[in-house]
């Protein structure tokens, strides 16, 4: 996993989304620059898919309320469809490699939402790992972002 540098991270606030209102709705476009390393967090009312390239390497997250509690639900494209089983084992190698990474950036980009509410820090995380072949398509449960403090 490469490690997390706050000064790579850019974040931008859209739609009528602030540093800490509201929660939900709340979607986060997590994408990266493979040449220098950066990573770009937009946190909207819905997903940036204007940031999003044809390589479909980014992280989508967003805030759900189920019952009385909270749940972060992320979202990965390993393939559907579009890569060779052997492409969607590395393309799944990767993600899985590179989530705690994702995670700390989000966690850290939308540090002043987890301050005004504590307790985000402690909804569960679960990713959903998008793929057409069934070894790769699962749902799984990644702690909370307690765990992605830096």
């Amino acid at each position: 996993m490469s490690n997390f540098n706050p000064e790579k991270l850019s974040v931008e606030y859209r739609d009528a989304i602030t540093a800490t209102e509201p929660v939900i709705p709340r979607c986060y476009t997590l994408t990266h620059s493979d040449l220098t390393g950066d990573l770009f967090l937009t946190i909207g009312v819905h997903y940036a898919w204007d940031k999003i390239n044809s390589m479909r390497d980014e992280v989508l997250g967003e805030w759900k309320q189920i019952g009385g509690s909270c749940y972060y639900f992320v979202y990965l494209h390993i393939d559907q469809g579009q890569y060779t089983k052997n492409e969607s084992a590395k393309r799944n190698e990767i993600f899985r490699r590179e989530l705690p990474l994702a995670l700390t950036a989000i966690r850290h980009g939308d540090r002043f939402l987890f301050s005004t509410y504590p307790n985000l820090d402690r909804a569960s995380i679960i990713i959903n790992f998008m793929s057409a072949y069934p070894q790769f398509a699962r749902q799984e449960s990644w702690g909370t972002f307690h765990s992605y403090l830096i």
